[in-house]
């Protein structure tokens, strides 16, 4: 039994993210989902909480015919161990999958075979484009699965994105400035 390990931010989970899944469950049997920047939320470029995105990726990857876990991992800001931190956090993998060229290096360092692949219609398919047309009522819901834009609606996260988007704090919604 192969698994694997792809670690994205999903702010929010896109197509682009849901290609790559269906790409890769092609080489493994499991695959653990790996939610990067986990203590971050209700920012403009982290508006969702880990919470909110494993509901995410679960309901989006519920048809395939591929196991899936979702785990959080919250930022380390210490490059030299986060491997072993991702690797504390997870249930045990075989190969991980990013194009990331720090995730990528790290892991490689860690003697962890690291698979790329190329990036499915990038400049559409983009976190940042996502959460852009949200903040701005554009269309957003065809750039994400169905499940998606039902969490993101159950969530009342268009309207939390196009708030904190107007916020005059300091440019990223940090209440603290």
């Amino acid at each position: 039994m192969t698994r694997g390990i792809y670690i994205g931010r999903f702010q929010p989970y896109h197509e682009g993210h849901h290609a790559m899944v269906e790409r890769i469950a092609g080489d493994v049997d499991e695959l653990v989902l790996g939610i990067g920047s986990a203590d971050q939320s209700h920012t403009a470029r982290n508006p969702f909480t880990a919470g909110e995105r494993i509901m995410m990726l679960t309901k989006a990857t519920a048809e395939m015919d591929l196991i899936t876990y979702a785990v959080p991992i919250e930022d380390l800001n210490r490059n030299a161990v986060w491997v072993s931190h991702v690797q504390s956090m997870s249930p045990r993998f075989d190969v991980a999958y990013s194009n990331n060229p720090l995730v990528v290096r790290l892991f490689e360092e860690a003697g962890i075979e690291v698979r790329q692949s190329p990036m499915y219609r990038r400049e559409e398919f983009e976190g940042t484009e996502v959460r852009e047309r949200i903040a701005d009522g554009g269309d957003w819901e065809s750039l994400v699965p169905d499940a998606v834009v039902e969490t993101i609606a159950e969530i009342d996260g268009a309207s939390r994105i196009q708030q904190i988007s107007d916020s005059d704090a300091n440019g990223d919604g940090d209440p603290s400035d």
